[in-house]
C-alpha cells in the first residue's frame, strides 16, 4: 500500500501507523515544541489532514509555522511531502507488507466512518423540525401571511444549516423534503401578500426541491401555486396547462387532485370555456377514491384542501360562468362549513372570499341589500389578514357596482366606498391583477 499512497505524507503516516486523530495529536505536540506560541500555534482539523494526505494543497499556501511543524515531524521537504511517493529503488523489494496494508486500510475506513458519523445531526432535531413545519402548515390559515412568511423564513434558514451539517443520505432526503415544504409555504405566503414575482420564484424553488427529493406531491403542490399566480396575473391559459401538468404526477391523493381540478376549473371559467369549467368543477367535487399522499393528507393544513375551500372555489368558478344560483349555494356551503370549525381553526381567507362570492352572486340577481348583508363579514376581517383572494374579490365588487343600473344609487355608492376603505387600510395594501370577474356586466 505504501507504494500506492497518494502522497509521501500519506505513505509516512502509514509507515508510522498514524490515523487522522493520531496525526493531529502529534502535530499539536510538535507545534508546542517547535513553534512555542501557545494559543497562536498552528493547528489542523480532520478535514485539513485528509486534504494534506491526498495532496490537495499547495505547499506555498501553508504558513511558515505550519511548514516548520511538518518538517520537524516528518523530516521531509514540503515539495516532496505533498507529491506522490517515489517508487522502490530495488524492484525485488516487496512493494508493501500485507499485514501492514490491512491494518492501515482498517484504520482509514475507521477514520472515514468517524468523519461521516460526526457529519450528522440528531434524529430528535429532525423530528422537531418535522413538527415545526407541520405546525406552520396547520396554523397557516389562522395567522397573518406576513407572520407565516417570517416563521417560514426562519425555518428555511435553520433547515439549510442542518443540510450543511449532515452527510447521512436518509437525513439529507428528509431535510430536502422539509425544506421544500417550507419554501412552498413561503410561496403561498408571498402570493397572499400580493408579491407575485417572489411567489413564482419560491414556487419554482419548491418544485426543484420536490424534484431532487423525488417527492411528486410537493411538485404538484408547487405547480398548483404557479397555476394560481398565472390565473391572478391574467394568464388563464397558462394556468390550465400548469394545473393539468400537476395532475400527471404519480402518488397524488384525492385531496391533492381535488385542489388541482378546482384550480383548473376556475381557469377554464376565466377563459369563457363553460363546458370545460363545469366538467372540471364536477370532477373536483366528485374526486373520492380514498387515495392519500404524504403532503396533502399527512401534513395537511395549508397543503390540504378542506371541503370549505372546495366549496369556496366552486362558487368562484360558478360566478365566472354566470351561474349565480350555483355560486350562491356553494358560497353558503363554504360559510356553513367554516362556521362549524373551532374558532382557532377558522380561515379569514375562506370567510372573506366566500362572503364576497356570496355578495357577487346576489349582485348578479340585482339583490344589492342581500349583497350588503353578505359583505358585513368581510369588513370585520383584520387588516393583516386581507389576503390577495379577498382583496381581488372586493375589487371585483367595487368595479361591478360602477356599472348601470347601480350608478347614483345610495347603497351601491356606500358599498363602493367601503371597499375602497377596506383595501386602503389593508396592512399589505395590495391590488391583484384584473380577472375575468371584472368584466361581468349587470
Amino acid at each position: 500500500m505504501s507504494a500506492h499512497a497518494e502522497t509521501l505524507l500519506k505513505q509516512w503516516c502509514d509507515e508510522h501507523d498514524l490515523g487522522v486523530p493520531e496525526f493531529i495529536a502529534l502535530f499539536d505536540t510538535t507545534a508546542d515544541e517547535v513553534v512555542r506560541k501557545g494559543v497562536n500555534n498552528p493547528t489542523c482539523s480532520e478535514r485539513t489532514v485528509r486534504r494534506w494526505r491526498k495532496g490537495q494543497v499547495r505547499p506555498d499556501s501553508l504558513s511558515p509555522d505550519t511548514r516548520r511543524v511538518l518538517k520537524a515531524m516528518t523530516g521531509r521537504n514540503m515539495a516532496d511531502l505533498f507529491a506522490p511517493p517515489p517508487l522502490p529503488a530495488d524492484p525485488e523489494v516487496p512493494a508493501f507488507n500485507l499485514e501492514h496494508v490491512i491494518n492501515m486500510t482498517a484504520r482509514d475506513a475507521q477514520d472515514n466512518a468517524s468523519a461521516t458519523a460526526a457529519a450528522s445531526v440528531s434524529d430528535t432535531s429532525l423530528d422537531q423540525f418535522t413538527d415545526d413545519v407541520a405546525s406552520l402548515a396547520r396554523e397557516y390559515a389562522s395567522i397573518p401571511p406576513l407572520e407565516a412568511f417570517r416563521r417560514g423564513r426562519q425555518l428555511q434558514e435553520e433547515l439549510q444549516d442542518l443540510r450543511d451539517r449532515t452527510q447521512i443520505p436518509t437525513q439529507q432526503q428528509r431535510l430536502l423534503e422539509l425544506t421544500g415544504q417550507t419554501v412552498a409555504l413561503l410561496a403561498a405566503s408571498a402570493f397572499n401578500l400580493g408579491a407575485f414575482d417572489g411567489a413564482r420564484r419560491l414556487a419554482r424553488t419548491a418544485h426543484l426541491y420536490g424534484e431532487s427529493a423525488r417527492f411528486e406531491a410537493l411538485q404538484a403542490y408547487a405547480d398548483g401555486i404557479l397555476a394560481y399566480i398565472s390565473y391572478y396575473t391574467g394568464m388563464p391559459g397558462e394556468a390550465v396547462i400548469k394545473a393539468q401538468r400537476a395532475q400527471t404526477y404519480g402518488g397524488l391523493g384525492d385531496v391533492g387532485r381535488r385542489r388541482l381540478l378546482a384550480i383548473e376549473a376556475r381557469a377554464h371559467g376565466y377563459l369563457g370555456d363553460v363546458e370545460s369549467a363545469l366538467r372540471t368543477l364536477r370532477l373536483s367535487e366528485e374526486a373520492e377514491s380514498s387515495a392519500r399522499d404524504d403532503l396533502h393528507d399527512v401534513v395537511g393544513g395549508e397543503f390540504g384542501f378542506p371541503p370549505e375551500r372546495l366549496a369556496m372555489s366552486s362558487s368562484s368558478t360558478a360566478l365566472l360562468v354566470h351561474d349565480g344560483e350555483h355560486a350562491e349555494q356553494s358560497a353558503q356551503r363554504a360559510l356553513t362549513l367554516h362556521n362549524h370549525r373551532p374558532q382557532d381553526a377558522r380561515s379569514a381567507h375562506v370567510l372573506g372570499s366566500a362572503s364576497a362570492d356570496l355578495a357577487m352572486a346576489r349582485l348578479l340577481a340585482n339583490d344589492v341589500e342581500g349583497a350588503a348583508a353578505a359583505l358585513v363579514a368581510v369588513w370585520d376581517i383584520p387588516a393583516d389578514q386581507r389576503v390577495t383572494g379577498i382583496l381581488n374579490r372586493a375589487g371585483q365588487i367595487q368595479h361591478f357596482l360602477t356599472q348601470q343600473p347601480f350608478r347614483g344609487a345610495a347603497l351601491p355608492r356606500q358599498l363602493r366606498e367601503q371597499v375602497e376603505e377596506f383595501t386602503r387600510t389593508a396592512s399589505n395594501h395590495q391590488l391583484s391583477s384584473r380577472s375575468a370577474l371584472l368584466q361581468l356586466e349587470a
